[in-house]
């Protein structure tokens, strides 16, 4: 048989560093961080840990080995991811968003440019080195692909200076991970979407640009305050005639596409987070549920309510779980080309899983939302996951449509492993509802 779900001695060695890793150093941290109420502190707080994660090859491993990575495959990350995001998702989020920032540039950038910024990267003998993919905007991002022209669309605009070889950036970004840096003075290397032409869609006016640290006419407001995911930092971002060499430029009228795959790649990355949560929260319960009596005379487990409550919970993890990594499988087999699949391993499990994490907080009562137990906290995390990394009701259904729309989709591609190219025109779909129209 070709499907086999046994995991190879070396996948067992990864998934038994990063639970340590995350058990010995990264869950010591979690509660005192979690509870500052300066966001930027907190994000400082995890820093020792990300340091650790950096040595470990969880923050650059799935590099090539030939720009300095070690060549992990998605499907090795999906056992990481699980059991440092059982601990905390946010920590996990800092460490997938480089592979967010830095994949588009393996993808689309030049010779030149992966030379130096992937080894970059790769190299930092202190561990801190930290990129970020930065997207979002004030005004929104969901119609990014927008087909008409400004303000439609993103509006971080970078006019190219002919003279000088430059752009020139002027607007702002709002909810970008890891931007600001350890110190609030920028992330090490920001890869940035911008319109470059905005007398032009999302289809041909969107390109990326990578900004180092230190380059000027950039400020980085404080951190935004968050519900959940308190750990990473998101950014309120302001760039007033910025000034970047025509040379970081890449994907140029190609923004649309590197949108479009970075969050196929990270969508099972996402999926194996909620899992991790969710499996975090079912196993508390689960013991919860095994000496609680409510007042009763017997352990709440004996229960029938209880007990086929928990057998729900088990099954949905264990059917997100396997999504996620039949994703990640496919995204590996094809380049990271799979676009409504790895929508697909997104939006499930993260809807299906927040429900999940509810049904524990049913089991456990009123107790649940006692901060001196971790049930709130399982809860705060699992409502983000619906709503961030192209949320699903504003980018991914939205992509998985335009893929299956398409007429030549086979709908049988992903469960036989087929490949389902992307094309430019599954972008952009049902941006303009019918009565806008």
């Amino acid at each position: 048989m070709a499907i086999d779900f046994t995991l190879t001695p070396e996948q067992t060695a990864i998934q038994r560093t990063a639970r340590e890793f995350a058990q010995e150093v990264l869950k010591p941290i979690v509660a005192r961080a979690d509870a500052e109420p300066d966001p930027q502190t907190a994000f400082a707080m995890t820093k020792p840990a990300y340091v650790e994660a950096y040595k470990l090859g969880f923050a650059m491993g799935f590099l090539p080995e030939s720009y300095g990575g070690a060549g992990i495959k998605h499907v090795d990350l999906m056992l990481a991811g699980e059991e440092i995001c059982a601990v905390d998702p946010a920590f996990g989020g800092t460490l997938l968003v480089n592979g967010l920032a830095l994949n588009p540039l393996l993808w689309w950038g030049s010779e030149e440019q992966k030379d130096k910024w992937l080894n970059e990267a790769s190299s930092d003998p202190t561990g801190q080195y930290l990129t970020s993919y930065t997207l979002s905007e004030p005004g929104g991002t969901a119609n990014f692909d927008h087909p008409g022209p400004a303000p439609a669309g993103l509006v971080l605009f970078a006019e190219y200076d002919r003279g000088k070889g430059e752009y020139v950036l002027n607007g702002a970004k709002y909810w970008p991970t890891n931007s600001g840096g350890w110190d609030l003075k920028g992330a090490d290397l920001n890869v940035v979407a911008v319109r470059t032409n905005r007398h032009k869609g999302g289809g041909e006016g969107l390109s990326y640009i990578l900004i180092p640290r230190g380059t000027p006419g950039i400020t980085y407001k404080r951190p935004i305050d968050k519900l959940g995911h308190r750990l990473d930092q998101n950014n309120w971002i302001e760039y007033e005639n910025c000034r970047v060499p025509e040379e970081n430029a890449f994907a140029v009228g190609d923004g649309d596409l590197v949108i479009a795959k970075a969050f196929t790649w990270s969508g099972p990355g996402v999926g194996i987070a909620a899992v991790g949560v969710a499996r975090a929260a079912y196993e508390w319960t689960l013991e919860w549920a095994r000496t609680y009596k409510g007042a009763g005379s017997i352990p709440i487990i004996e229960h029938q309510a209880v007990g086929y409550a928990l057998a729900d919970v088990a099954m949905k993890i264990e059917a997100a779980r396997y999504l996620c990594w039949k994703t990640a499988h496919y995204l590996d087999m094809h380049g990271c080309e799979g676009q409504a699949f790895g929508a697909m391993a997104k939006v499930f499990p993260s809807e299906l899983l927040k429900d999940a994490v509810y049904q524990c907080m049913q089991i456990v009562g009123v107790n649940s939302l006692d901060k001196q137990y971790p049930m709130e906290k399982f809860m705060r995390e699992a409502l983000v996951f619906p709503i961030y990394d192209g949320g699903n009701m504003g980018m991914q259904r939205r992509k998985i449509w335009g893929v299956i729309a398409d007429p030549d989709f086979d709908p049988r591609a992903f469960a036989q492993c087929r490949p389902v190219p992307y094309k430019k025109s599954m972008t952009s779909y049902g941006v303009l509802p019918s009565r806008a129209q």
